[in-house]
């Protein structure tokens, strides 16, 4: 065996040794290869209230559906809520409400930006609408429209900001593009939920409760199956700002979940506003988590050049099955050749 084979070099489909070792997955001094984010504490923020807005419109219309007033007029007061807080949180990382105005000059459907920034306007002035109408009795005629506008635009208004992570370059945003908006999904649904219950009296509380219980078990299943499959890419979960705030959010969605299914049935009592309290709690906190894991992935160089490389061997190998002869039959040999 050669010296470069003995320093690994790597080895090419016929045996031959290439001269050139498999390289580590570093940067140039160890710099980060992408910048970090540049999204500021209004961001989780702005994530959180826009899904609890969305999905608390969605149990809103529902519930008056079904015939369910109390709990109708306190979901559209929480959606009403969540939606007033989101677009201002957004205003305020962007630094003058101009810019938002701004990107809603065109609606770009490639761009989760341009479709979220639409959907949070139409989805806003709708919720306003129904707000009113349950509320006050104001706009009866325009209430109409809204009410199933609002239900049907706050679906993908709590799930969108999960693809808009996924569309960056942050490695632990971007290689979690599946299971994002579930995450974010299951928690907006928990929230909504867990919010209503706090605000309703026990005997018409009980979809709200289904839908902060529901939420709260995929919401803590989709993180898990994130983690799984992002493999040693989780590791920023696990460490640091981002391990910490990951942790608390699955204790208090946890916990909250099980004060809630035990004490929240026949009794708004304090087992069940703690534990509606924890919930919303855990979705926020889980926000916190993902948006610090994806500023300590893009510092590290590592998280980034590692699943490129992965991506090139997965690619290498892949084309080096589709070259090869199939088994039991036999290459013609080259022409020429005896």
């Amino acid at each position: 065996m050669s010296a470069r084979d003995r320093d690994g070099g790597r080895r090419r489909e016929g045996g031959e040794r290439t001269m050139v070792p498999r390289a580590e997955p570093r940067s140039y001094y160890g710099r980060p290869v992408i910048k970090e984010p540049v999204w500021t504490w209004q961001i989780p923020i702005y994530l959180f209230s826009g899904g609890l807005g969305g999905a608390s419109a969605g149990l809103a219309y529902l519930a008056e559906r079904a015939g369910n007033d109390e709990l109708a007029r306190n979901a559209w007061a929480v959606s009403l809520g969540g939606m007033a807080v989101s677009p201002l949180m957004l205003i305020s990382d962007l630094g003058r409400p101009l810019r938002f105005l701004n990107m809603l000059r065109v609606l770009k459907v490639t761009s989760p930006m341009s479709v979220g920034s639409w959907l949070l306007a139409a989805t806003g002035g709708a919720v306003a609408a129904a707000a009113a109408d349950a509320w006050m009795g104001r706009l009866p005629r325009l209430s109409r429209g809204a009410r199933p506008a609002a239900a049907l635009a706050g679906m993908p208004l709590s799930t969108y900001t999960g693809a808009l992570l996924a569309s960056t370059a942050v490695p632990v945003w971007g290689e979690a593009r599946r299971e994002l908006p579930f995450v974010f999904a299951g928690g907006a649904a928990a929230s909504a939920g867990a919010a209503a219950t706090a605000l309703t009296s026990a005997r018409n509380a009980g979809p709200a409760r289904r839908l902060a219980l529901l939420g709260a078990a995929a919401e803590l299943a989709a993180t898990r199956a994130m983690e799984r499959r992002l493999g040693a890419l989780a590791e920023p979960y696990r460490r640091g700002a981002a391990g910490a705030l990951s942790r608390l959010a699955t204790a208090l969605t946890a916990g909250g979940a099980g004060l809630l299914a035990g004490g929240g049935r026949r009794s708004r009592g304090a087992p069940a506003l703690a534990g509606a309290g924890m919930i919303v709690a855990g979705a926020l906190a889980e926000r916190w988590a993902i948006f610090r894991a994806g500023f300590q992935s893009a510092a590290d160089p590592g998280y980034t050049v590692g699943p490129q490389r992965e991506r090139v061997r997965r690619g290498e190998s892949e084309g080096a099955e589709r070259r090869a002869p199939a088994r039991g039959t036999q290459a013609y040999p080259a022409a020429g050749s005896q």
